[in-house]
């Protein structure tokens, strides 16, 4: 069906690709046999060997690190920080698109602190311009009695990872003024303006600021 309707890529997400991880190997073959790339969304939970398996077919990679505190991990999420950590350097070393997202969860991830350790970590072992996604929480199942995340959180999120040296960094779930927008990493300028799921401008020309000429790092074709 993508390739009837000309889809240039496949998204595995809202539910775990890693669950159904035989059927997401599988689609993932055939589709880039068809010349159609593959984009995961994944919680990131996998072992080394069926991963590196898997990143052989993948063009990109959403990734959540949620936490960079094993005990919230275990206590949260029943898992463990260290497999998550290995498998964004994995894929990053495979050679895939990789951005990262981290959920701000009041009371739990959402102190500067918390934001600049996150920041840190993916400058230092991804680079500065891999995109991080700070998004909002909304109280859901086991976590209702939480509070949602407020707007001003999200961007002192980004501003604390602007300031840590991050090129592009990104708000969701939530209407930013500009915190879905890409500027260029060089002379600063808006190249990509964004409000919710919708592109609405892009200025780049063949992957590059039309102002600076500076290459924007990205899979733009």
């Amino acid at each position: 069906m993508a390739s009837q309707t000309g889809c240039p890529s496949i998204a595995y997400t809202y539910t775990e690709p890693i669950v159904y991880y035989e059927y997401t190997l599988d689609t993932s073959r055939l589709a880039r046999q068809a010349g159609i790339r593959n984009v995961l969304v994944t919680a990131g939970y996998v072992n080394p060997d069926p991963w590196q398996g898997l990143l052989s077919w993948i063009d990109s990679a959403n990734i959540d690190l949620k936490f960079m505190s094993d005990e919230l991990y275990q206590r949260i999420c029943s898992a463990s920080l260290g497999p998550i950590l290995d498998a964004i350097v994995a894929a990053k070393k495979a050679g895939v698109w990789v951005e990262i997202t981290n959920l701000v969860i009041p009371t739990l991830n959402d102190t500067p602190e918390d934001f600049r350790q996150v920041a840190v970590w993916v400058k230092g072992y991804c680079g500065p311009d891999t995109p991080l996604h700070f998004s909002g929480f909304w109280p859901r199942y086991k976590l209702q009695h939480l509070p949602p995340t407020s707007a001003s959180t999200l961007e002192t999120a980004r501003q604390v990872a602007i300031a840590e040296g991050l090129w592009f960094v990104y708000i969701g779930n939530v209407t930013s003024p500009s915190g879905q927008d890409t500027h260029c990493p060089g002379c600063g300028r808006l190249v990509i303006q964004r409000r919710g799921f919708a592109v609405l401008s892009n200025r780049l020309v063949k992957g590059r600021c039309p102002d600076c000429d500076r290459q924007i790092p990205g899979v733009w074709a």
